[in-house]
């Protein structure tokens, strides 16, 4: 085989590998929040690669755009062996403060042991918080890493957690009616949304260290 003829094989096997990768768009860039704006108390920070949570309760989201159908990726670990955080979806409008997208988008969970303040398993890592039960528990206490990948589609949302589906929910489908205070309005969410990252209070610190997206259809920007 000639060196040419190598190189053209290797070149036909590894271009359609780096194409699929491409199609994943890195929101954090491991270097600063440049995209993001945060509301509400706290802070969060970029340290060694990280984006780290500062007190709360507030809301890191990305202002650059609306997400549409697509799936989000998330890896995140706890600094303790159980810390609170979440993923906020299908926020409709820019937050001006932390309760509206409590309140108007989706938040995804992260919590492993929710019991430890009186809450039950529809507020458990990977639940639509307060809305759905989990399918499964996978989550991984800290220091070590979860990959969550967050698929929305049309009017349903997929999570899983670690590879395996904690949440399959879609509009329209019942849930529990609200229990506490600081448990979101009932009611449906949008298509188009902004996301968000969640830093809860100085007892919860959370690293993340990917958010991506890829898109399911051509279109996934409003």
């Amino acid at each position: 085989m000639t060196k040419a003829f190598a190189f053209f094989v290797l070149s036909t096997v590894l271009v359609p590998a780096a194409h699929s990768a491409s199609e994943w768009k890195q929101l954090f860039n491991g270097k600063n929040l440049n995209g993001w704006k945060h509301v509400g108390p706290g802070s969060m920070t970029v340290e060694n690669g990280l984006i780290q949570t500062h007190g709360g309760m507030g809301l890191l989201y990305w202002a650059d755009s609306k997400l549409g159908d697509c799936v989000i990726r998330v890896v995140y670990k706890m600094r303790d062996e159980n810390d609170n955080s979440g993923v906020f979806v299908r926020i409709p409008i820019a937050p001006t403060e932390p309760w509206m997208p409590v309140n108007y988008g989706y938040e995804v969970q992260i919590d492993n042991h929710p019991e430890t303040s009186n809450e039950d398993e529809y507020h458990v890592t990977g639940t639509l918080y307060s809305l759905t039960k989990p399918l499964a528990k996978p989550g991984k206490p800290g220091p070590e890493w979860n990959t969550m990948e967050i698929t929305l589609d049309g009017p349903r949302t997929i999570v899983k957690v670690n590879d395996e589906k904690v949440t399959d929910y879609t509009e329209g489908e019942p849930v529990p009616d609200k229990k506490f205070d600081f448990e979101p309005q009932r009611g449906p969410r949008p298509t188009y949304g902004y996301i968000g990252l969640q830093n809860h209070s100085d007892n919860d610190i959370v690293f993340f260290k990917e958010v991506a997206v890829k898109p399911l259809k051509s279109s996934s920007t409003k």
